[in-house]
């Protein structure tokens, strides 16, 4: 029996290597393709800000046009989305409900309930992984179950499973005309709401424009230079650099308008025609077995994103400061267009030395960075014009400037720009003790997910260092010798 099948767009808002997408086709009569815009449930989940809105609704309205193109149609739903499954299932006699698997705790209890709902309803549930490069159960079985997993590990395991899964094929037309599309009418009242409509600002400053199509042309653009994607080397990125010094492509691949499956195999495509190439854990692929690592961990971490209850993050009793809490917030993962539940808390959790890593002696210092990697503040000066005029002297510390220093470059500190928040050697110093005294009352937790070695990406650069040097005293030496 061919199914009736909605098949559920979460993530995963692409048409190329879309396992459970292509198993709807192959498996149904009629494939209802569906978004459901559970505002409250995004919002409470995801702290979804507005460029994260538009850059949505642009990757829904694509994906729109694609399968029009296929003789199909995308049906955004809004409302709650379990009335709305449970509506929409008996409205059109659905058999089969089709969905990417997801990790995360809100799309795992999303998964669940919809499978209760099969349940009393009469319809099956299937959901295939398609978001992540390996099936992170399996790693986890292979370590015994449950964290601890370090990252040597980890990559023990992967070589033990061998490559990824190849991408499944692309959907084509002759896949949606073996199927019937939806009933006529339906997509004109299921349309892509408009920003306006979600009170979203209409405008989107943001020059990454969502959606399946953009994510495949600039990833033709940066794999088009088979050079920068042999010796791409990450620690040798510059995070405050104007233009993107990786690929940029982390808001496609956090969203699935791209396939990380697809990219690893590009990627191993265009290395295997290099004769020379970075390794992991710093080369491209490397990068994708970091995000493969953070995911495993995180599916099965309880209460990952936050401290409390997370039994691999170190327990500190930080001080409680409404204001500076507040501040702090408003330039957070709101703003982030690329925001990942498990990438942003175990990138946190590693370079805050609270997990996986512990060497927490060491300090980012903002100002030193900034004159380091970019002396003349080029980049504070494009995104935060009100202080581009100040002497690159002061571009990092404006509040150092004489008030009539202040005058001439047209910014008053405390008044146009606010004063720092802290002190930094203050609050370094208060921070590392907090360090101490954690990692002195709960050595055992913190040593949950440590690894014996340093960390490897550091690692890395030291090997490359000592190898370097080392050649450059060989051939000193026989240069004396000639």
């Amino acid at each position: 029996m061919r199914h009736r099948t909605i098949h559920l767009f979460r993530k995963g808002l692409r048409l190329h290597d879309n396992p459970a997408l292509l198993a709807a086709l192959q498996s149904s009569e009629v494939v209802y393709p569906v978004y459901i815009l559970d505002r409250a449930f995004m919002t409470s989940s995801m702290h979804i800000g507005a460029l994260r809105w538009h850059f949505l609704l642009q990757s829904l309205e694509d994906l729109r046009s694609s399968l029009r193109q296929l003789g199909s149609c995308l049906l955004v739903i809004q409302g709650e989305y379990k009335s709305v499954v449970r509506d929409h299932v008996q409205k059109w006699n659905i058999t089969q409900v089709t969905l990417g698997a997801e990790m995360e705790p809100f799309y795992k209890e999303m998964e669940a309930n919809i499978r209760g709902l099969g349940e009393e309803l009469g319809f099956q549930v299937l959901s295939l992984m398609g978001h992540s490069l390996y099936n992170t159960q399996r790693i986890l079985e292979l370590n015994g179950g449950t964290p601890p997993l370090t990252y040597k590990r980890f990559l023990r395991i992967l070589s033990l499973l061998g490559d990824p899964e190849v991408p499944v094929r692309n959907p084509t037309a002759e896949d949606f005309q073996r199927c019937s599309p939806p009933e006529l009418g339906l997509a004109e009242c299921y349309g892509v709401p408009l920003p306006t409509d979600l009170k979203i600002p209409p405008e989107s400053i943001s020059p990454w424009r969502g959606g399946e199509s953009e994510g495949l042309q600039r990833l033709e653009q940066h794999l088009a230079d088979q050079g920068w994607v042999a010796s791409f080397t990450k620690p040798k990125t510059v995070p405050n650099s104007l233009l993107p010094s990786t690929t940029g492509l982390s808001p496609y691949f956090s969203t699935g308008c791209l396939s990380v499956r697809s990219f690893f195999y590009r990627l191993s495509n265009i290395y295997a025609q290099a004769k020379h190439h970075s390794l992991p854990p710093v080369s491209l692929q490397g990068q994708l077995l970091w995000r493969e690592f953070f995911y495993t961990v995180a599916s099965a971490t309880p209460n990952f994103t936050k401290m409390a209850g997370n039994p691999i993050c170190l327990q500190i009793r930080w001080y409680e400061d409404a204001e500076r809490l507040h501040k702090w917030k408003t330039v957070f993962e709101e703003l982030l267009l690329d925001a990942d539940y498990s990438i942003n808390a175990g990138n946190w959790m590693w370079l805050s030395a609270s997990a996986f890593f512990h060497h927490y002696t060491r300090i980012f210092c903002p100002v030193r960075f900034g004159r380091r990697t970019d002396p003349e503040g080029q980049y504070i000066r494009k995104y935060l014009p009100i202080l581009k005029n100040f002497p690159s002297k002061y571009i990092y510390e404006p509040w150092t400037a004489s008030e009539e220093e202040q005058k001439q470059a047209g910014c008053i500190i405390g008044r146009d720009y606010p004063f720092p928040m802290v002190d930094h050697k203050e609050a370094s110093d208060h921070n590392l003790q907090l360090m101490k005294q954690a990692r002195e009352e709960q050595h055992r937790i913190a040593q949950l997910t440590r690894d014996d070695a340093d960390d490897p990406m550091e690692m890395k650069l030291k090997r490359d260092h000592s190898e370097e040097s080392l050649t450059k005293t060989k051939a000193a030496r026989m240069t004396e010798q000639t």
